[in-house]
């Protein structure tokens, strides 16, 4: 059967390095305030120069690099962001102009923190139609540019970067099974309340601070204990396995508790999960797809490995997907 599979694979993260000590000084917080609650340490903050593309570009050229692939091969590109360039026309768009992907249809996909592994399915399922050959996945945010760094409930959580992935089609692995949901009733919980139809740009929406990320802490980690656990176990009854056939869990970065409890929740010890919160904080739709790098490039997944990417975001949103890691295709 012919499977969509991950054949290479990238991020980036800016230079800047924004620690809990750097919010004390403009925010009313602690280090141990935020560490303790969160587990972030630092994160990462983009320039004001910097777009969402630019992070995306340099997570796009080491996936296509560890991929062998010249970008003119590419059909599709696929671009998961709640921080794109503009409104229109798509950062897709302007990433497939940029690398010279002449050949490539692009769009960008909106899930919030899901959105890469919403993207990956999409992607995945082109290519196990027999449509598409190569399809490139982004998940890339710069959250700085709407976090309001007045409230001390939202600043301290949300950093910038970008993460990258090639799929390609191969009879041996690959994703095994997707997950996806929503909870619409949800989307109160998590939102920014204007700059869109409903809200359009205004003197008066900029001065009641409407542009920036809002939300309430206590249904979304509600929301996200229940889900990873739920989205996990039925993507993985989907692909005939159990969590005792994981290997490697590479869960949205958002918050140590939440990964902690669907941890314990899926009977996995600690080496079976795949943390860099404390360093680089919550990145959103780049989240799972920096982590998926980061545990490649440390040898943490092996050929013939299982791994589980789990995901919850604004919407609410859930997605999970479950691949049978095979580089060597």
């Amino acid at each position: 059967m012919r499977r969509a599979t991950i054949t290479g694979w990238g991020k980036y993260l800016p230079p800047n390095v924004m620690n809990n000590k750097d919010l004390e000084k403009i925010v009313d917080t602690t280090d141990e305030w935020i560490r303790k609650r969160t587990g972030i340490k630092e994160r990462r903050i983009a320039d004001e120069s910097t777009s969402t593309s630019d992070l995306a570009l340099k997570a796009t050229y080491e996936a296509l690099n560890k991929a062998n692939l010249d970008p003119k091969k590419l059909d599709l590109i696929i671009v998961s962001t709640v921080t794109p360039d503009m409104a229109f026309p798509a950062t897709a768009c302007i990433i497939q102009d940029t690398i010279g992907a002449e050949n490539a249809a692009a769009f960008d996909l909106e899930a919030g923190c899901s959105g890469f592994v919403y993207g990956l399915s999409v992607g995945a399922q082109f290519i196990e139609s027999g449509l598409y050959d190569n399809v490139l996945v982004i998940g890339a945010e710069t959250l700085s540019k709407i976090t309001d760094w007045d409230d001390r409930n939202t600043c301290v959580l949300f950093g910038d970067g970008a993460g990258a992935a090639v799929l390609q089609p191969t009879e041996k692995g690959g994703f095994l099974s997707f997950d996806l949901g929503s909870d619409g009733s949800g989307a109160d919980a998590l939102y920014m309340e204007a700059g869109g139809s409903k809200k359009p740009a205004s003197l008066e929406t900029v001065k009641n601070r409407q542009h920036y990320i809002r939300m309430e802490g206590n249904p979304v980690f509600k929301f996200a204990v229940k889900t990873m656990k739920n989205a996990s176990k039925d993507v993985l009854k989907k692909a005939n396995l159990t969590t005792d056939d994981i290997d490697l869990l590479i869960p949205h970065q958002a918050n140590t508790r939440i990964i902690k409890s669907a941890r314990r929740r899926l009977k996995l010890d600690e080496e079976e999960v795949y943390v860099n919160l404390p360093k680089v904080g919550n990145t959103s739709s780049a989240s799972v797809a920096i982590a998926l790098t980061e545990a490649v490039e440390k040898g943490k997944i092996q050929n013939g490995d299982h791994v589980l990417l789990v995901a919850f975001g604004a919407g609410l949103t859930w997605a999970a997907g479950v691949l049978e890691w095979n580089q060597n295709i």
